[in-house]
């Protein structure tokens, strides 16, 4: 006798959905999320749908209705509590829109906390475009089975930066000037922290003195190679998360 199939489906669409959810919910969704189940997805009623509302976790969902505007879900069961993340930012500064936002969805997808955009005297953008922005942090966590969403900040210049910054939380500055080796350093802190990457043409001297006499600042070095800036943000981020994150 084959093997009945697990459901819902591995395959089953996920969309991150105002919230929360609870047993027995019914979920009207309309616009992009509608028109993505009913006219890419082909959704039809009894098809299975994964919702996350960014609070309860992971919820498996029924199609009730599918129809031109909007499409009608019935919430079934709990699949997963909201995931446990590590208490780390990302504090990157403004790139030309397509590195950025490779930065940004590179971010949710390894498990940052909260994004802080900086905005830096050699930064070649200058504004952020917050929807445009969450858009890309949503989209990533759903094709990545997350189920919470980075807090994304409003866009700071550095010196409001530094001179607002949170006690108790170490501010690793990547400064290709060189610095203490990024695992040794990340390992001798293992509480709350935050990574702050340049722009493309780095920091400038006056910047990189302003960072270095922050009591919360320790300089690191990202190896022997120089790094554009979305590599450092991404490379970074990965090797906390294997030192002092989830990943171990």
């Amino acid at each position: 006798m084959p093997a009945t199939p697990s459901w819902p489906p591995r395959s089953a669409p996920r969309l991150f959905v105002t919230g929360p959810l609870h047993d027995g919910a019914q979920v009207t969704l309309d616009g992009v999320q509608a028109h993505y189940l009913a006219r890419v997805m082909r959704v039809s009623p009894g098809d299975a749908v994964i919702l996350c509302d960014n609070v309860t976790g992971e919820w498996a969902a029924r199609v009730a209705q599918s129809g031109k505007r909007d499409v009608v879900l019935d919430v079934v069961e709990k699949l997963r509590p909201r995931e446990q993340v590590p208490d780390f930012w990302l504090c990157p500064a403004l790139l030309k829109k397509d590195r950025f936002d490779l930065v940004l969805e590179k971010a949710s997808e390894l498990g940052a906390a909260r994004i802080v955009p900086v905005l830096t005297r050699r930064c070649v953008a200058d504004k952020l475009n917050p929807e445009r922005a969450t858009t890309i942090l949503t989209e990533a966590a759903e094709q990545c089975a997350r189920t919470v969403l980075p807090e994304l900040a409003d866009l700071a210049k550095l010196d409001a930066l530094l001179r607002e910054w949170p006690q108790g939380r170490a501010l690793y500055f990547a400064d290709e000037q060189g610095g203490e080796p990024a695992a040794t350093a990340f390992a001798a802190h293992p509480g709350p922290a935050a990574l702050l990457i340049g722009p493309e043409g780095g920091f400038d001297e006056a910047e990189r003195e302003a960072v270095r006499a922050h009591p919360q600042a320790r300089p690191i070095s990202l190896g022997p190679r120089v790094l554009r800036g979305e590599t450092a943000a991404i490379a970074g981020m990965a090797l906390w998360m294997g030192t002092c994150g989830d990943w171990s």
